[in-house]
């Protein structure tokens, strides 16, 4: 049986785009929903002209109860028959019981090497740090933050001249490659990591 994937957004949706387009070219899975937590998240029109359902859950509309931010975000997911969720560029933390509720079944892709540089401003901190590699990686979301198990990786060399805003328009594109590959390994249950150097 097609696997059914949802993809939780926060902004423009690029990877959700590079996800969206593999699923339909591929047939390796049928991308059912694409979720924000933003009303005007630019990735939800770019997700309703590729032909996906979309949905709102507004965390603004809780407060401060998480919890029945993320009931909502569960049931948005549930209701289109999700078997895999992606987070791409989703800016909110979820819950370790939230993501109880999908073990094993959530895949996020982050803007650093992993285990290094966890959070944001990922580029800017490569950069003052000297490091002579950047990337990005995929992996399964645990409880702690950009700790789960990494699927993949793909890499490149920082350039002398680069600043935090060429390092993350230079990271992007490997990103929009990773991610998808990664979930179509992950798909066929292949949990074995995924290695670029471009």
């Amino acid at each position: 049986m097609t696997k059914r994937v949802g993809i939780i957004i926060s902004g423009g949706g690029s990877n959700m785009i590079a996800l969206v387009n593999e699923m339909q070219r591929s047939k390796m899975a049928v991308p059912s929903v694409v979720l924000s937590n933003s009303p005007d998240a630019l990735g939800l029109k770019k997700a309703h002209d590729l032909g996906v359902t979309t949905a709102v859950v507004d965390h603004r509309s809780y407060g401060k109860d998480r919890g029945a931010f993320e009931n909502a975000l569960h049931t948005e997911l549930v209701k289109a028959q999700v078997d895999v969720v992606c987070l791409a560029g989703f800016m909110r933390i979820l819950s370790a019981d939230f993501i109880a509720l999908w073990d094993c079944k959530i895949l996020n892709i982050h803007p650093s090497l992993l285990p290094d540089y966890k959070g944001l401003n990922t580029h800017a901190r490569v950069l003052s740090s000297g490091d002579q590699y950047h990337g990005c990686s995929v992996h399964l979301v645990t409880a702690a933050l950009d700790d789960g198990p990494i699927l993949g990786q793909a890499k490149l060399t920082v350039a002398k001249e680069d600043t935090a805003q060429s390092l993350a328009a230079r990271v992007l594109p490997l990103e929009h490659q990773l991610y998808p590959r990664v979930l179509a390994r992950f798909l066929a249950g292949d949990l074995s990591r995924l290695d670029l150097s471009l």
